[in-house]
């Protein structure tokens, strides 16, 4: 099994501004130039974590969906992030997978932010999906997905030694004042699931005057952490281990013994 090359990006957003948000991040790839197979941007990285949905929705061959596919192109890897999406009369905090040459898969944030108004503004979704990248089971999740063990749990296919994925991955804009959960239940997932966990938060103050202070992390499958980025703008690529991760899952297969269960709702 290979390994995983993932890039992160750790930035700043401009608050409800499209286009500069799409051409700052595009110029902080090329001056990267990562060689990835993967690259992760933050929760609604084109507008910062707004409830004007009304007036910055695209639809799903818009813009933004555009751009990421250029960029998934340009580098040759996958690109992904969430930004609004307006399809079929409704409103989504959409995280789209956009692969190499077009194909892509989408994500639609469950768990919406009350406290916010998120609710209010935005459709929940109803399901996941599992991206296969190099032989490496992938799910992503967008940021209060995070405090959701139940829906974010690995489970083992019936007549399957294998849980369903190998990586777990959260982008957000997750603010300061909550940022020691964040980094608590991010080690969790990776521990509970026996899989690598990985989050991508943004960093500054947002017109509404809440403040961001990174800390995009990744943690081994033991909860051991691997990196976490302190506050700025920061571009880092780590290299995931599968033969590590089959190893350890061999030894301590504790996913042969977690509950089974389906969600009513």
């Amino acid at each position: 099994m290979e390994n995983l090359r993932v890039t992160l990006i750790q930035s700043n957003i401009h608050w409800q501004t499209i286009d500069a948000n799409l051409a700052m991040f595009e110029e902080k790839l090329w001056s990267a130039k990562p060689v990835s197979d993967l690259i992760v941007l933050p929760e609604m990285f084109t507008t910062g974590f707004t409830m004007n949905a009304e007036q910055l929705a695209e639809p799903m061959n818009g813009k933004t969906f555009r751009w990421m596919k250029q960029m998934a192109d340009q580098f040759r890897g996958v690109v992904t992030g969430s930004y609004i999406v307006f399809e079929k009369n409704k409103y989504f905090n959409r995280l789209i997978w956009m692969e190499p040459g077009g194909r892509f898969s989408f994500y639609d944030k469950r768990h919406l932010f009350r406290m916010s108004g998120e609710n209010d503004h935005f459709s929940s979704g109803s399901s996941y999906f599992t991206a296969d990248l190099k032989g490496w089971k992938i799910r992503p999740f967008i940021c209060y997905d995070l405090r959701f063990p139940v829906w974010t749990r690995n489970k083992a296919a019936k007549n399957n030694d294998k849980p369903d994925y190998d990586l777990i991955i959260f982008v957000a804009n997750w603010p300061s004042s909550r940022i020691n959960a964040w980094d608590t239940l991010l080690k969790a997932r990776a521990i509970e699931n026996s899989a690598y966990s990985l989050g991508v938060n943004r960093i500054g103050t947002d017109s509404e005057g809440i403040n961001y202070t990174g800390h995009s992390c990744a943690y081994n499958f033991k909860g051991e952490n691997l990196f976490n980025l302190p506050e700025g703008e920061l571009i880092l690529t780590v290299t995931l281990s599968m033969s590590d991760l089959i190893q350890y899952r061999e030894k301590f297969p504790v996913h042969f013994d977690a509950d089974d269960y389906n969600l009513v709702s």
